[in-house]
C-alpha cells in the first residue's frame, strides 16, 4: 500500500510520516521517492522464518555476521528498505544500530514476494532491486507460489532456481548451502 501513491517525498518527509503515531505500528519502505507500507501475510513470513532459520543454524557454527528479519530496516543507497531476512558481517559493520534504519546496506537480502501477481508489488520489487545492487547487496528473490528462487549479485546475470537446486552464498557465508526444497513447506 502506498501512501500519496506515487507522490515523490524527501527522506524528511518519509521520516515525518513514519512517526506520526498511525504509524508506528507499522513497517514502511522509502523506494524510488515513494513511501510504501511494506505488503506481507502469513504464509510470506514463514517463507522468510524458514530462511532465517536455516541462516541463523549456520551462524551459531560460523559466528560471522548479523542476521536480522522483516523488521530490520537498512539504508540503501539513500532509500530505506526492509528485506525480509538480510545479513550484515561484523567485518562491515561490528554492531548493529539500535534505532531508526541500520545506516549500511546488508551483504545479502532476501525478499519473498508477497503477491507474485500484483503488478505494483512487482514493480516496486524491480526498483528495490536496482538499489540493492547498486548497493552490491546480493538479493534472492523468492516466489514462493511458484517455489523458485532468483539470485541477483551486481555484474552477473541473475539465476534461478527450483527445488532441485542448493542456494550458496560463497563470498558471504562460506560453506552455507540450502535446498531450496527446504525453503518451502511441503
Amino acid at each position: 500500500m502506498a501512501l500519496g501513491a506515487k507522490q515523490r517525498v524527501t527522506l524528511d518527509e518519509f521520516e515525518a510520516c513514519i512517526a506520526l503515531p498511525e504509524n508506528t505500528d507499522k513497517i514502511f519502505e522509502l523506494i524510488d521517492g515513494e513511501i510504501v507500507e511494506v505488503p506481507s501475510n502469513p504464509y510470506v513470513s514463514k517463507i522468510a522464518a524458514r530462511i532465517l532459520t536455516f541462516i541463523g543454524m549456520y551462524l551459531l557454527e560460523n559466528d560471522r555476521g548479523h542476521l536480522t528479519g522483516a523488521d530490520g530496516d537498512y539504508v540503501v543507497g539513500g532509500e530505506r528498505y526492509a528485506p525480509d531476512v538480510a545479513y550484515i558481517s561484523y567485518e562491515r559493520q561490528p554492531e548493529l544500530a539500535q534505532q531508526d534504519y541500520n545506516p549500511n546496506p546488508p551483504e545479502l537480502a532476501v525478499e519473498v514476494i508477497s503477491n507474485a501477481t500484483n503488478a505494483e508489488e512487482q514493480r516496486r520489487l524491480r526498483l528495490k532491486l536496482s538499489g540493492y545492487l547498486s548497493a552490491g547487496v546480493m538479493v534472492w528473490v523468492v516466489n514462493a507460489q511458484e517455489r523458485r528462487v532468483e539470485v541477483h549479485r551486481a555484474g552477473h546475470a541473475a539465476q534461478e532456481f527450483d527445488e532441485t537446486s542448493t542456494l550458496r552464498a560463497q563470498d558471504i557465508l562460506p560453506g552455507f548451502r540450502l535446498a531450496v526444497s527446504d525453503i518451502f513447506p511441503q
